[in-house]
C-alpha cells in the first residue's frame, strides 16, 4: 500500500531538526574533557576555590534554564525554525567564544576574573541555545510530522543528543590523544569547546532550507504556505486542505489563547512529565558515572570501561523506543520503563546497604538506564511535543522545559550529599520515584499513539467540560 505522507521529505527535514539535539547533547558533554583543564589553567592560578569551580562547570545550566523560559516567546514571535536558527547562532558564538574568551578584551595568557566571567558568560549563551533547542527541536519535527511516525520521528531527537554526547567525547579524546597535560590545559581544552563551532554552523546552514511548520504558519493565518507544505508533506493537495482545515478550526476557535484555557491539568501533567523524568536518577547515572563505579569499588580505569558500556546501552535502548513508540503507544512504554528502573534502583540500594560491591552493581545500573532509554528517555519528549493544542504548544513547552532544567538541576546538585548522608538511601529515592512516575502515568497521562495533534487538542477540550 502507497504511504500517504512524503517519507523521504519528512525524514529530511527531521534530520535538520535533530542536530538541535545533537548540538544539545554535544554543548553539555563537552565540559567533561575540558573541566579539569580550566581548573588548572583559570580557577587554580587565581587562587579561587573549589566552589567557583563547581559554578564554572555548572555555568551553561544557568543558561539551558532561561533558554526553557524564553523558547515560548521566541517560538510564537518568530517561529519554530527562526528560533532553532537563533539556537544555531548562540552555539556558534559560544563555541568559539568559549574556547577563545580573551579575543575581545583580555591579554592572551593572562588569567583574570575578568577573563574567567567572560567565559562563563559564553557558556551562558551555549546553554540559552541548548534551552531553546531543547523544548523547539521536538516541538517542530511534532508539528511536521504525520500522526502515524510523530512518535518514531520526535524519539529520533533522543538519539541525537545521546549520539552528540557519544561524539564529543570520541572529539575530546582525539584532540588530548597523544598530548601533554600543558598542552591540554593551555591549548587543548580551547579546540575542545571550539570544535562545536563545525555542528552549529551545519545546523544554522541547513535550517535555511527547511520549511517553517504548518500548524504555526496557520496560527499567523499564513495558509497558502502552511498548505504548500502540507502539500509536499502528505504527496495530495486533497488532504493537505482537509489537515489545513482541521487546523485552523482549533485555532480560530473562540477559547482564549492564555497558557490556562484547556485548564490547569495539562499543564500539571506536562510539568510532571518533566519533573519526574529528572527525578528517577538519570542525569546522576549519566553524570556521575565513573564516580558511582569508583565509590562502589571500581578502578579508575575499569569505571571508565563500564562508563562507554552505559553509553553503548543508551544508544541501543533509545533505538529500541524509536522502534516502538507508534506500535505499542506511549503509556505501555512509559509504565514499562519506570518498573524497570525501579527495579534497577531499589536492587543497587539494597546491595549499597548492604555493602555489596561488583558485577551485580553493573548489571542493575544497566537494567536501571537500558529502562529509562527505551521509555522516558525519549518518550518524555514524545509527548511534551504532542499532548499541548496549538494555541498553547510555545507557552506550554517553555514552561515544561524550564521545569525540566529545574528539576535537573536539583537532583544534580543534591547528589553528592545524598551520597555522603547514605548511598543505599539516595538509590531507594530514586526507585521510589519510578514507581510514582508508573503511578502518575496510569492515572493521568493520556495515549496519543495515532492520534494527530488536533485530535488531542479536542480531548482537553472535552475534558475540560467535564470540570
Amino acid at each position: 500500500m502507497t504511504k500517504q505522507y512524503n517519507a523521504s521529505y519528512i525524514f529530511a527535514i527531521t534530520l535538520v531538526a535533530t542536530l538541535g539535539g545533537l548540538l544539545f547533547g554535544y554543548d553539555t558533554a563537552v565540559i567533561s574533557g575540558a573541566e579539569k583543564s580550566l581548573q588548572a589553567y583559570l580557577v587554580e592560578p587565581l587562587g579561587l576555590s573549589a566552589l567557583v569551580h563547581g559554578a564554572t562547570v555548572s555555568s551553561a545550566l544557568i543558561g539551558c534554564i532561561i533558554g526553557g523560559i524564553l523558547s515560548g516567546f521566541f517560538s510564537n514571535r518568530l517561529g519554530r525554525r527562526k528560533t532553532l536558527l537563533l539556537a544555531s547562532a548562540l552555539f556558534f558564538i559560544s563555541a568559539l567564544g568559549s574556547g577563545y574568551p580573551e579575543t575581545l578584551f583580555f591579554p592572551k595568557g593572562e588569567p583574570s576574573v575578568g577573563l574567567l566571567i567572560t567565559f562563563n558568560i559564553y557558556r551562558i549563551l551555549g546553554g540559552i541555545g541548548v534551552g531553546l533547542a531543547s523544548a523547539v527541536s521536538p516541538m517542530y519535527i511534532s508539528e511536521i510530522s504525520p500522526a502515524a511516525i510523530r512518535g518514531r520521528l520526535v524519539s529520533f531527537n533522543q538519539f541525537a543528543i545521546i549520539f552528540g554526547m557519544l561524539v564529543v567525547y570520541f572529539v575530546n579524546w582525539e584532540i588530548a590523544r597523544g598530548q601533554s597535560i600543558e598542552w591540554i590545559n593551555a591549548i587543548g581544552w580551547r579546540r575542545m569547546f571550539a570544535s562545536e563551532a563545525i555542528p552549529a554552523s551545519l545546523f544554522g546552514i541547513l535550517l535555511l532550507f527547511v520549511p517553517e511548520t504548518p500548524r504555526y504558519l496557520a496560527l499567523m493565518h499564513q495558509d497558502e504556505k502552511a498548505l504548500s507544505v502540507l502539500t509536499k508533506i502528505n504527496r495530495s493537495e486533497e488532504t493537505a486542505r482537509r489537515i489545513l482545515n482541521e487546523i485552523k478550526q482549533t485555532v480560530d476557535h473562540s477559547i482564549k489563547s492564555s497558557v490556562f484555557s484547556y485548564g490547569k491539568k495539562i499543564i500539571i501533567i506536562g510539568i510532571l512529565l518533566s519533573v519526574f523524568q529528572q527525578f528517577v536518577g538519570i542525569n546522576v547515572a549519566l553524570y556521575y558515572a565513573p564516580r558511582i563505579f569508583e565509590s562502589m569499588g571500581a578502578a579508575k580505569d575499569a569505571s571508565m570501561l563500564q562508563t562507554v558500556i552505559m553509553g553503548f546501552v543508551n544508544v541501543v535502548f533509545t533505538v529500541v523506543a524509536i522502534l516502538t513508540v507508534d506500535k505499542w503507544g506511549r503509556k505501555p512504554l512509559l509504565i514499562t520503563g519506570s518498573i524497570g528502573m525501579a527495579v534497577g534502583m531499589f536492587a543497587i540500594s539494597a546491595l549499597a546497604f548492604n555493602n555489596i560491591i561488583g558485577i551485580s552493581t553493573l548489571v542493575f545500573i544497566i537494567i536501571y538506564t537500558a529502562s529509562f532509554m527505551m521509555s522516558w528517555g525519549p518518550i518524555c519528549w514524545v509527548l511534551i511535543s504532542e499532548i499541548f493544542p496549538n494555541k498553547i504548544r510555545g507557552q506550554a513547552v517553555a514552561i515544561a522545559v524550564a521545569f525540566q532544567w529545574f528539576a535537573n538541576y536539583l537532583i544534580s546538585s543534591t547528589y553528592p550529599a545524598m551520597m555522603e548522608f547514605s548511598p543505599g538511601f539516595t538509590y531507594a529515592f530514586y526507585g521510589v520515584m519510578s514507581v510514582l512516575s508508573a503511578l502518575f502515568v496510569w492515572k493521568m497521562v493520556p495515549e496519543t499513539k495515532g492520534k494527530s495533534l488536533e485530535e488531542m487538542e479536542l480531548l482537553w477540550v472535552k475534558d475540560k467540560k467535564v470540570q
